[in-house]
C-alpha cells in the first residue's frame, strides 16, 4: 500500500509541477490556447496560481521524503485541494463541462 501512495503522490506531484512551471514561465497570451481560464486572470494572478501548485507539488513529497517536518505533507496537500476546488469552481462560472471534470478527478 505505501508503494501505492508514493506513486500516486508521484504523479499528483509531477502533474502540478508541470502545470504549474507552464503558468510562471510563460505568458498569459502564449497558454490561452490550452488553458482557457487565464483570460479571467492577469499574469499576476496566472503566476501566483503556478507557485502555488509548484510549491503545493513540491510540499505533497519533499517533507515526507526527507523526513524533515512531514506534518507540511498534509497541508500541501489540502493546498493542492483548494487550488483545484477553485479550479472547478472557475470552469463551472465560465461554463466549460469537460475542463471542469478534470479538477473535479484530482480532486476526488
Amino acid at each position: 500500500m505505501n508503494i501505492v501512495l508514493w506513486v500516486l503522490q508521484g504523479l499528483l506531484a509531477g502533474m502540478f509541477l508541470m502545470t504549474g512551471t507552464i503558468k510562471v514561465i510563460k505568458k498569459k497570451d502564449a497558454i490561452k490556447d490550452q488553458m482557457g481560464f487565464v483570460e479571467d486572470f492577469t499574469q499576476q494572478q496566472i503566476n501566483g496560481i503556478g507557485i502555488l501548485e509548484i510549491l503545493g507539488a513540491l510540499g505533497v513529497i519533499l517533507p515526507w521524503a526527507t523526513g524533515i517536518l512531514p506534518w507540511l505533507t498534509p497541508l500541501a496537500a489540502v493546498g493542492l485541494a483548494l487550488t483545484m476546488t477553485g479550479a472547478f469552481l472557475t470552469h463551472a462560472r465560465r461554463k466549460e463541462l469537460i475542463p471542469m471534470g478534470i479538477p473535479n478527478i484530482v480532486l476526488f
